[in-house]
């Protein structure tokens, strides 16, 4: 308020030099004569002063301008683009490599699992198909495949494989699928190690799910045990049987259970022996005719 009292200078000079027109003598005789036109000059003049005195304002009078707001979408927006990585190119799946095979019926039957080898002392001894096993001959015993099937076997330790016949059955392990000869260990390079992880593929031969299997639930060195277990299960399965087999560590009795039309029906009796028993079942093919069984 003391600012717009005292006023500007140039408006304080105009108005001392209107009030000294005002006050001469032809001012108060009516403005006549050419004083006339002087008198609105210094009107106008006066008028023009004052409003631009009275327009102008000292700019640290004002008050600072408000920023304007950003919309929040517009923010975080560009946040987004501001702070995001720019994209990666997509890793490619991964593709499964076909396995090549000799022949059109590969991949009827694959199975992994444990593999271990035996040569001497069974070496010159009767395979399960009647024929010598020689443990330089590229052979294996399997539990269920066919006799003459010929099957792809791959060391999955180092990609190494071989392609063996089955002649013989076995392994009576549970935790193993395939015996190998020792001429068909060393080509996996299985020998050092005993027991090696491998994939079997079948390459050739019978349909490996057709025949007729058995369920061993036990194997005795003493007879008379192989005998109370076969009395007791026969109330509730038949038929059941007892097969001997000859190692060198003496006689076993292998009892089992069954005679089942095909695999998938011989892995159910497992299972029912197993939950209903307690037992470790093991499914068995059952060959007519064979020689016997060789392997541990």
């Amino acid at each position: 308020m003391a600012g717009k009292a005292a006023g500007c200078p140039r408006q304080r000079i105009v108005e001392g030099f209107f009030l000294r027109l005002w006050a001469s003598r032809d001012a108060r005789a009516g403005f006549a004569g050419v004083r006339r036109p002087l008198f609105y000059f210094g009107a106008i003049l006066l008028l023009g002063v004052a409003g631009g005195c009275g327009g102008r304002k000292p700019i640290a009078s004002r008050a600072p301008t408000q920023p304007v707001s950003t919309p929040a979408e517009t923010e975080e927006e560009a946040k987004r683009s501001a702070s995001a990585e720019p994209p990666k190119p997509a890793t490619p799946a991964k593709k499964s490599k076909p396995v090549d095979s000799p022949s059109s019926s590969s991949g009827i039957y694959t199975e992994e699992g444990n593999a271990s080898w035996y040569g001497a002392p069974f070496h010159g001894r009767k395979a399960s198909n009647g024929e010598t096993y020689d443990m330089y001959k590229m052979t294996a015993a399997h539990r269920t495949l066919p006799f003459n099937s010929m099957v792809r076997v791959t060391n999955l330790n180092n990609g190494k494989s071989t392609t063996v016949r089955i002649t013989d059955r076995g392994p009576f392990v549970d935790n193993r699928i395939i015996d190998l000869s020792k001429a068909a260990a060393q080509e996996i390079e299985s020998i050092g190690p005993g027991v090696v992880p491998v994939r079997i593929e079948v390459l050739s031969g019978p349909d490996p799910f057709s025949g007729y299997f058995t369920v061993q639930v036990g194997a005795f060195k003493d007879k008379g045990n192989a005998d109370r277990l076969k009395e007791r299960l026969s109330t509730t399965y038949t038929p059941i049987y007892i097969q001997q087999v000859n190692l060198d560590e003496g006689n076993f009795y292998r009892v089992r259970v069954g005679r089942v039309s095909g695999e998938h029906e011989a892995q159910r009796l497992g299972d029912t022996l197993r939950v209903k028993e307690g037992f470790a079942p093991m499914i068995l093919r059952l060959d007519e005719g064979n020689g016997g069984e060789s392997t541990p």
